[in-house]
């Protein structure tokens, strides 16, 4: 059994310092590795993200990270990634990690992700620059993740999980007004997470969501943004991969 600790949207600053540390030191005894979904900070400065590293270093299991739209706000994005790598934290864009998780080899493919919408309710590569660029940077975002994904199928992974900060499905958005969807998340997400293969795909960012979703091929999909699950983290079980060649299942969230 795989224990995965995820949590999104924690907007640390400074002033925030202690702020879930007590609750990460806990992480040992009931998770295998910590994924952070973007959001990390309030404005994206080097300054914040050393509270965030405050937090986060020396933990006593792997952090792995995505940035989120706060952490590009001041346009020093590659600054806070340097900060949180420094404390030890994998920080992913359309890259991914491989990781020793009590023994079981643990794959994480991560990209911010962008927005656009979902299928019917989407923006189109037609008309404006300002729209093309729109859509390409979100196909770019989930191209990356599908090709991180797809190394990690060859890494000998027991487990393959999507991290990324925009939601790739509709479903854990239902509580959020419907006329900011498009601003959310991309179905182009979920469409390279399917295409790719994941046991697990977690999303923060929104913030007034639903912790539970799938995408079309059966992935499960979770929203951590702490706002969502009310806690420093939630914790979720996977069974690991069997001799049979079986693929995990999820069997639930720890309470």
């Amino acid at each position: 059994m795989t224990r995965i600790a995820a949590v999104g949207d924690i907007h640390l600053a400074p002033g925030s310092e202690g702020l879930l540390r007590p609750a990460f030191d806990t992480l040992g005894g009931s998770a295998d590795l910590l994924l952070l979904a973007g959001d990390l900070t309030r404005h994206g400065t080097p300054e914040e993200a050393a509270v965030v590293a405050g937090e986060v270093r020396g933990l006593p299991v792997p952090v792995v990270a995505v940035l989120g739209n706060h952490d590009y706000q001041s346009d020093r994005q590659d600054e806070v990634a340097d900060v949180l790598r420094e404390a030890g934290v994998s920080v992913l864009e359309g890259t991914s990690v491989r990781i020793d998780g009590n023994g079981t080899p643990i794959g994480v493919a991560g990209t911010k992700g962008f927005c656009g919408g979902f299928a019917g309710r989407c923006a189109g590569d037609f008309g404006e620059p300002e729209m093309k660029a729109l859509v390409r940077a979100a196909r770019e975002s989930a191209e990356g993740l599908r090709q991180a994904l797809d190394g990690l199928a060859d890494a000998d992974c027991a487990v393959r999980i999507a991290l990324t900060h925009f939601a790739p499905v509709p479903d854990t958005l239902a509580g959020e007004p419907l006329e900011i969807y498009p601003f959310l998340g991309s179905y182009l997400l979920a469409e390279a997470i399917d295409a790719a293969g994941a046991d697990l795909a977690v999303h923060g960012h929104a913030h007034h969501g639903t912790e539970h979703g799938m995408t079309v091929g059966g992935v499960r999909v979770r929203n951590v943004a702490m706002p969502v699950i009310g806690r420093a983290f939630a914790v979720y079980h996977l069974a690991t991969a069997r001799p049979d060649g079986a693929e995990p299942a999820q069997t639930g969230r720890q309470p």
